[in-house]
């Protein structure tokens, strides 16, 4: 092995998010040492009571959202000492911070890439840039940066960027199940992302026809109750579209869901369950600046 720069890559956050954990598990056995050059940090299930409990979002320890509690507690609860143990154990010793994520339980999302715009960090947004559109991935998605120093960052790879590294997140895989084609996916993106970096040498390239995304809208829920949708994610809507309703129990409808811009569902809710102030629908397009 030779020196060069120190790659992280965490999945299992949302212990329910399987072909991240499963895409790691596979890259943990294929990755040969001895042709790396610097190092990988990787750690596999970051949220295990989650994943052995099948529990979506939440460790059920203590009822935290591991991708809501950083940059942590040292005394806190299982979840913040998590958080707490990757921003001052982890987050310092890397260059570059791959957060890998997919559709939990209830989720059906497109493959993507993303990153944050920070404008405060050039060098560091630039290189996570390169790397989501050497990725292979299609969709390329940005989203703005708007906290300070000081800020609680909350989100696993927005604390890395707010610790001043460069730092992405995958979004792959859907509805709680294992897709091979996801899994695949995000092993592509991985040793893309370890070429660009001149670290280990299978990269295939990027994808050939990138679509960027760099506005988006959430359409969250007033009620409780049964949700419906024709959607699915990967869909076009436009601005006015009827794209989900909610009934109660017995079928009287409680509330109408319309887009709030044109655009590409990138994620949504797929299943029938739905609570107050659920995110329905993330719709995203790209927008001059």
């Amino acid at each position: 092995q030779q020196k060069g720069p120190v790659f992280t890559m965490i999945a299992g956050v949302h212990g329910y998010e399987y072909p991240p954990i499963m895409a790691t598990q596979a890259l943990l056995k294929e990755i040969d040492p001895q042709k790396l050059t610097g190092t990988l940090i990787i750690i596999p299930i970051a949220n295990k009571g989650s994943f052995y409990t099948r529990t979506p979002f939440i460790n059920p320890q203590d009822n935290k959202n591991l991708n809501n509690a950083f940059p942590g507690k040292k005394e806190g609860t299982i979840t913040e000492q998590i958080a707490y143990f990757i921003t001052n154990y982890i987050n310092p010793v890397s260059d570059v911070f791959l957060d890998i994520h997919g559709g939990d339980s209830c989720e059906d999302l497109i493959p993507f890439v993303c990153y944050y715009d920070n404008q405060k960090k050039p060098g560091q947004t630039a290189l996570a840039k390169k790397l989501s559109e050497q990725s292979g991935f299609e969709y390329v998605v940005s989203y703005p940066y708007t906290i300070t120093e000081t800020e609680p960052a909350k989100y696993t790879f927005k604390q890395a960027v707010q610790d001043g590294k460069t730092a992405l997140s995958i979004e792959c895989g859907k509805l709680g199940n294992v897709q091979k084609e996801n899994v695949d996916l995000i092993k592509k993106g991985v040793y893309n992302m370890l070429e660009t970096m001149d670290m280990y040498a299978n990269g295939t390239g990027a994808h050939e026809n990138i679509i960027y995304c760099n506005s988006q809208v959430y359409i969250g829920s007033s009620v409780k109750g049964i949700f419906y949708s024709t959607h699915k994610a990967g869909d076009t809507v436009h601005e006015g579209d009827i794209v989900g309703y909610t009934t109660d129990e017995f079928g009287n409808t409680l509330e109408e869901y319309r887009a709030s811009k044109d655009g590409i569902v990138l994620y949504m809710l797929a299943t029938p369950p739905i609570n107050i102030d659920d995110t329905v629908m993330c719709i995203s397009s790209y927008e001059e600046e």
